[in-house]
This record gives structure tokens, C-alpha cells and sequence, in this order.
């Protein structure tokens, strides 16, 4: 059991690391990316998941439900344009901050309860 924490604690170090680098990158794109941020982020928490669930741990359903949001938001950003969706600007760093704060804090009181 206590290999299996360590393990699920070492892909969400890897996980975390993917995004900071994910972001890092795409700020130094010019121009708005707000769109393949909010995809990429998607695709790594949906990821992260996938990979627990191939080695027998347990999935995180907050981190699976804000990688389900983030990905359909990102395909609904990049594709407004050709679905005539009007513009809509989106505080990504804000909400991004209140995403990861929550992430951090909500599965919080269960390990305390686990230990």
C-alpha cells in the first residue's frame, strides 16, 4: 500500500511538473493560448487517471472532472471560430490559481482522515 502511494505521489509530481512546463511554454508563444493551455491541461489530468488506473490506483474524481472541463473548454475556445460562438474573454491565469487551490485543498481532508 505505502508503494502505491508513492507512486501515485510521484506521476502527480510529473503531472504538476507537465503542466508548469506546459504553461511556461506556451507564455512564451506570442499571441493567445489560452485555448491549447486549457486542452493540454485536460490531457494531463485525464492522464495522470489513466495512468493510476493502469497500475491499480485509485483515480482522483475532482482532478478527472476539472480534466473533463478543462479539455471541453479548450476544444469550445479553439473551435468558436467556426462554430460562430461570439468571443468571450476568459481570466485564465485567475482561474487557473482558484483550480489549482482547490485541487490541492479538497482531497486534503481525506489523506489526513487515511493516515
Amino acid at each position: 500500500m505505502n508503494n502505491l502511494k508513492t507512486l501515485s505521489k510521484r506521476y502527480e509530481a510529473v503531472a504538476w511538473g507537465l503542466i508548469f512546463l506546459l504553461l511556461g511554454g506556451l507564455g512564451l508563444v506570442p499571441g493567445d493560448q489560452d485555448g491549447l493551455a486549457l486542452l493540454g491541461i485536460g490531457v494531463i489530468f485525464l492522464g495522470l487517471n489513466l495512468v493510476r488506473n493502469i497500475n491499480g490506483i485509485p483515480v482522483n474524481w475532482f482532478s478527472i472532472t476539472l480534466g473533463i472541463l478543462a479539455l471541453a473548454l479548450g476544444v469550445v475556445v479553439i473551435l468558436s471560430p467556426l462554430l460562430n460562438i461570439p468571443p468571450f474573454e476568459l481570466p485564465f491565469f485567475p482561474i487557473m490559481l482558484v483550480l489549482i487551490g482547490l485541487y490541492l485543498l479538497i482531497p486534503a481532508p481525506k489523506q489526513i482522515e487515511n493516515k
